[in-house]
């Protein structure tokens, strides 16, 4: 009789009291595709063309960019590497291939990441980008990256 007593008693709490609400973690399509807009015509195209006025409108203003290059350590603010893409010949001008890649993208309410590959110049870049919506516009706020040999 205890233990049907035991056995009651713990079914009595709900099962799933403490798990994580799945709802919340679905992607919503107009945010991708804002963020896509974002990463496709300010960070890509920036990048591309040397225009740091398209990188500006990509980036918030603190954000910070870190990883490693030909296994250099790399940390910059967002105004210096904005500043940096606008001073070095750009893609476009030096007619080398430019081939940007968006792996994935994910969101969860007001943040996203982003997995992009950037070929250019005699790199191949992999950028893990952490967004945040700011006033309803999703602004880069993070820049992860590495350069892989091939």
């Amino acid at each position: 009789m205890k233990i049907l007593l035991i056995i009651a008693w713990l079914f009595s709490f709900p099962l799933n009291s403490y798990a994580q609400k799945t709802s919340v973690m679905k992607t919503d399509q107009t945010q991708e595709a804002e963020i896509k807009n974002v990463i496709e015509n300010y960070y890509f195209k920036g990048i591309y063309e040397g225009n740091t006025e398209l990188l500006r409108k990509a980036f918030y203003k603190d954000a910070l960019l870190f990883g490693d290059i030909k296994g250099v350590p790399y940390f910059k603010t967002a105004a210096q590497y904005i500043e940096g893409v606008g001073s070095r010949v750009s893609p476009q001008k030096s007619g080398k291939d430019f081939k940007p890649t968006i792996i994935s993208i994910d969101v969860i309410n007001s943040i996203a990441t982003a997995k992009l590959n950037v070929k250019m110049y005699d790199f191949n870049y992999y950028n893990f980008i952490t967004f945040n919506k700011i006033n309803g516009e999703w602004f880069i706020v993070n820049k992860t990256l590495t350069d892989v040999q091939p």
